[in-house]
């Protein structure tokens, strides 16, 4: 009988143990849950961040870029409005027979206007002589010209005007046939 008794007891014994076992591994399976389910977590959120950030870097730039943009052009509706100003002071100093201290007065504040404006960005397109191009002239007149090849600019009717690389007025030409 002691022998059934501790055979007994080893076998309530190895019970015991493997209960615990199992208890430790079914807390060992639960904390490794939770530890997936907390790293599952963390990268999930490090995603967010991480997507939150780029999303913020992104509006920077575009608020930078849009900020620049108004800088810019922002002058742009004051200097539509001058330019007809300029083509007269143009008109005025052409017509002038006579270059005495009023001419040089005048003139004198053309070319100031002219400065301040260029300082700004405005800029005199040149094209007395070069090729007719839509998207900086306006052709007014075709004339036959023997000299010229076809699509010169013969004469500039009226100036154009650039600011920063973009066309504020187109210049009115006469171009040869």
């Amino acid at each position: 009988m002691e022998k059934k008794e501790e055979l007994e007891r080893e076998e309530l014994e190895e019970d015991i143990v493997e209960t615990q076992d199992m208890d430790e591994k079914e807390k060992l399976e639960e904390e490794s849950s939770e530890d997936s389910q907390e790293d599952n977590q963390v990268e999930e959120l490090t995603n967010r961040l991480l997507r939150l950030q780029a999303d913020f870097i992104n509006y920077k730039n575009r608020v930078e870029k849009d900020k620049e943009r108004i800088y810019t052009y922002a002058a742009e509706d004051i200097m539509t409005q001058l330019l007809p100003v300029l083509d007269n002071f143009d008109r005025a100093l052409e017509s002038v027979e006579n270059k005495d201290g009023f001419y040089e007065g005048v003139k004198m504040i053309y070319d100031q206007i002219l400065k301040v404006l260029n300082e700004n960005g405005l800029k005199e397109m040149e094209c007395l002589g070069e090729a007719f191009d839509p998207n900086f002239h306006h052709a007014v007149f075709a004339e036959e010209s023997e000299d010229e090849e076809e699509g010169t600019i013969l004469e500039v009717l009226q100036k154009g005007y650039l600011l920063k690389d973009k066309v504020i007025r187109p210049s009115m030409v006469k171009v040869a046939k």
